[in-house]
């Protein structure tokens, strides 16, 4: 495995400058890449689109919709069918509420399954996060060896790039093989206080 360091850029002329910077610094033009990095939920990784095969958020809410289904269908069905035996009883209006009460039931179970998972976490005492996203823009990643990260990464912030982070990937024929911009980032020791000052480009 290899170690890199990289930063993100919000456009290809600022990581090419920076990518410059980098060369007339001693770096070696194969040990740089440069590509763009699309927002999260679109990285495409499934056919029909998508990052993920479901929402994090969403655990539980099947189980629930199906519960929630059968129980106010039934309940809708009974209830209906009482109503219209004091009038004509029709096997077609009973299953016709029964289907009603099975819709609302499931959209009902699954809300209620989605919004209990999150009164928990609002209600936990422990700070509860999702992994951090990582941000869109264009990707300036330099491939180093150890004795070269500090001075990397700070001429990659003088060049304006935020988010630096760091990471142990596969790095050939001068690109960086392995990136999943699904994995969360590790940050470079004090990357988002550097980002944040008044004055950086």
């Amino acid at each position: 495995m290899s170690l890199i360091v990289a930063a993100r850029f919000q456009t290809f002329e600022q990581a090419e400058a920076a990518a410059q910077n980098l060369y007339d610094s001693g770096f070696r033009d194969e040990d740089i890449h440069t590509f763009y990095v699309g927002i999260a939920g679109e990285h495409a990784r499934y056919p029909i689109g998508g990052d993920r095969t479901a929402d994090p958020d969403s655990h539980g809410g099947s189980v629930a919709a199906v519960i929630g289904a059968a129980v106010l269908g039934i309940l809708f069905a009974v209830i209906c069918g009482i109503i219209v035996l004091q009038f004509d009883p029709s096997a077609i209006v009973v299953t016709a509420a029964g289907g009603v009460g099975a819709y609302i039931g499931a959209l009902a179970g699954a809300l209620w399954a989605v919004g209990k998972g999150r009164r928990q976490r609002r209600g936990n005492t422990e700070r509860v996060s999702h992994p951090e996203v990582r941000q869109a823009g264009v990707l300036l990643a330099l491939h180093i060896r150890p004795d070269q990260e500090s001075r990397a990464v700070a001429l990659l912030r003088e060049a304006g790039g935020t988010d630096v982070e760091r990471a142990n990937g596969r790095w050939m024929n001068g690109k960086w093989q392995d990136f999943d911009p699904l994995t969360p980032p590790q940050r470079e020791p004090q990357s988002e206080p550097q980002a944040a000052h008044p004055g950086t480009p």
